[in-house]
């Protein structure tokens, strides 16, 4: 003989099953909302390069440009390393363009 709690037993388990596989379909998006650490990690490395290559990018430029003034080395040391403090301090603007073409 079955009782009305033996019936009622597979209903509910499908009903948790229900609302749990909702839950998940709702908090989706809140935990893709979030940065993920490859991002999180590489812009905190960006930072700490930046951070880095300031002081030495400014010595930089003042010791090559007395050295060029000179005559001790050529003007393409100095035009080499202006490209070069560029490209590194530009590069986030560059990943973003690129990936803006891209869509990305």
């Amino acid at each position: 003989m079955t009782t009305q709690s033996d019936v009622a037993a597979p209903s509910i388990i499908w009903l948790h099953t229900v609302a749990f596989g909702c839950v998940l379909l709702l908090a989706t998006p809140l935990v893709w909302a979030q940065a993920s650490p490859f991002h999180v990690g590489a812009q905190s490395l960006v930072t700490d390069i930046v951070a880095i290559a300031t002081p030495i990018a400014i010595i930089l430029v003042m010791v090559l440009g007395i050295v060029a003034a000179t005559g001790r080395i050529s003007w393409g040391w100095p035009i080499g390393v202006l490209i070069g403090i560029a490209v590194i301090f530009g590069a986030p603007q560059f990943v973003a363009w690129i990936r803006g073409l891209f869509g990305v």
